[in-house]
């Protein structure tokens, strides 16, 4: 149960793109049938791709860029997102039946944050979770040791324990003492 972030940006650009091709072309369409000028006019547009050469050096870019333009929405729409709901396992033991829950990453994030400012020594932490790992920035007091690495990383691992997570991330911990 691995609920993934939608795509909503690439999707929101294409649908613009194609409502602003839409709308001009609905534009020209009415004033055409109004025997107005239209913003689009068609035959020098015509006139213009018929003059252009296949081989030139704008159509070259033009047909590069956004074969390059497709390829980015196309990997958009394919690859998954971003993990947002976390599986956990149960926690109990291993014949029991397996357990459909999951946590947020957020609440998990603040969760082995909160456990880490909790050892001693520990001023303030900046902490990542990552796909395969948790990374802690901690910034420590002055008399900051590599005990406060050793201890950060063992709060984090127990509380890590406790959420028992189906993924279980290494942990890295980076101290910078206090100026």
């Amino acid at each position: 149960m691995i609920r993934r972030s939608r795509r909503s940006l690439a999707a929101t650009l294409v649908a613009l793109v194609g409502l602003a091709l839409c709308v001009l072309v609905a534009i020209s369409a009415v004033q055409l049938l109004l025997h107005a000028r239209p913003v689009l006019d068609y035959d020098a547009a015509a006139a213009r791709a018929h003059a252009t050469r296949w081989d030139a050096l704008p159509v070259a870019i033009t047909g590069g860029v956004l074969a390059a333009v497709g390829l980015v929405v196309l990997l958009a729409a394919i690859l998954p997102g971003r993990a947002l709901v976390l599986p956990l396992t149960g926690g109990g033991s291993p014949d029991a039946a397996p357990v459909k829950a999951g946590a947020s990453r957020r609440s998990m994030t603040g969760s082995l944050r909160s456990a880490a400012e909790q050892a001693d020594g520990v001023e303030s932490v900046k902490l990542r979770l990552r796909r395969r790992s948790v990374i802690a920035r901690v910034r420590g007091g002055r008399l900051a040791t590599g005990e406060v690495a050793g201890e950060v990383r063992r709060a984090i691992e127990d509380q890590l324990d406790r959420i028992a997570p189906a993924h279980r991330p290494r942990v890295k911990v980076h101290v910078r003492s206090a100026a």
